[in-house]
């Protein structure tokens, strides 16, 4: 007799390629119209799943695992990060989380860069000119932005993505420099040329350019808080694509509104999908570049996780340990 596939629930549209595996190996049950699920709605799937496969805009929280019947043993969540998913509530419930890392760190890496540039080199404020007919011609003082060759960029947060990202600022001529939980081996300092701050307070107060590369933790919610904000020189130019609640984000836009700092490019906000009206005037006015949650917005990156996801279900459901377990931070 042929084993039974396990019913699996993925909340929200993945590409088709992943989508049609999933099918072949599991029980699936998809969201044809990609319309977010509600809360209630995931906990009357997860009554009778096995397993669940949300994404980092689903709110795995304590109440909802609590709900989960007793079949579903598995939270494949198709995202890096697992700040989504109350980790510890459903390991006491004997669930396994897992997530999709590593699959994401160029394509994050490559948008820190674009929005670098963007930032410093007016890219958004230039394209909307011509389709708006006001451009007159070439002129020496217009639309002038900063170089940033010879700069000193300032990675909070030296993981895989910031890594990637220090690579590809020394190729433009930024000189790194990094705050991290840990720092890095000599080998790894050396090849990337990086100098490392102890003190997160003082590398703010000297950098150009700063990008926020760490992920959202209770230990990184607001890292950049209102008092260290302040340390950045009004030249400075901050860039997040890491996630918005690293970023106190009311100050920031104080800041911006002030004039205090040169300028921000964000992909992440710290209550999106929500946007305040304040940073979105201050990006009509040129004073910030505003992204929708694109850093990881590539057909591979999309495909890789998938993928990854796939491997982590097929190895718990037969009975391996699934190469990507999260498991809670105090363990």
């Amino acid at each position: 007799m042929a084993k039974k596939k396990p019913l699996v629930v993925v909340t929200r549209k993945l590409p088709d390629v992943v989508e049609t595996r999933m099918c072949e190996l599991f029980d699936t049950r998809l969201n044809i119209d990609d319309r977010p699920m509600s809360a209630a709605e995931i906990i009357e799937a997860v009554k009778n799943a096995d397993v669940l496969v949300p994404t980092v805009t689903d709110r795995i929280d304590a109440a909802l695992i609590a709900a989960a019947g007793d079949k579903m043993k598995l939270i494949a969540n198709f995202g890096n990060g697992v700040d989504n998913i109350d980790v510890l509530a459903a390991y006491e419930r004997g669930m396994t989380v897992t997530n999709t890392p590593g699959v994401l760190t160029e394509d994050t890496a490559d948008m820190t860069m674009a929005l670098i540039l963007a930032v410093a080199r007016r890219l958004v404020e230039g394209a909307q000119v011509i389709p708006g007919g006001e451009w007159g011609g070439w002129s020496p003082t217009w639309m002038l932005g900063r170089r940033i060759t010879g700069k000193r960029l300032g990675i909070v947060g030296m993981g895989r993505i910031g890594q990637a990202v220090a690579r590809r600022a020394k190729a433009f001529g930024l000189q790194i420099h990094y705050h991290n939980r840990r720092r890095l081996s000599a080998t790894v300092e050396e090849e990337l040329e990086a100098t490392y701050w102890d003190s997160l307070d003082q590398m703010l107060a000297r950098m150009d350019i700063v990008s926020v590369n760490c992920p959202h933790t209770p230990a990184t919610y607001h890292l950049l808080s209102a008092r260290r904000l302040k340390y950045l020189r009004p030249h400075a130019i901050l860039v997040n694509t890491a996630r918005g609640e690293v970023i106190d984000e009311v100050t920031l836009t104080k800041m911006l509104d002030a004039g205090e700092i040169a300028g921000a490019g964000l992909d992440v906000f710290e209550h999106e999908p929500a946007v305040s009206t304040k940073l979105v005037k201050l990006a009509q006015a040129g004073k910030v570049t505003l992204l929708p949650h694109m850093g990881s917005a590539t057909t591979e990156g999309r495909v890789d996780m998938g993928e990854k996801v796939i491997i982590n279900v097929k190895a718990f459901m037969d009975g391996h340990r699934p190469p990507d377990r999260v498991l809670p931070s105090m363990l």
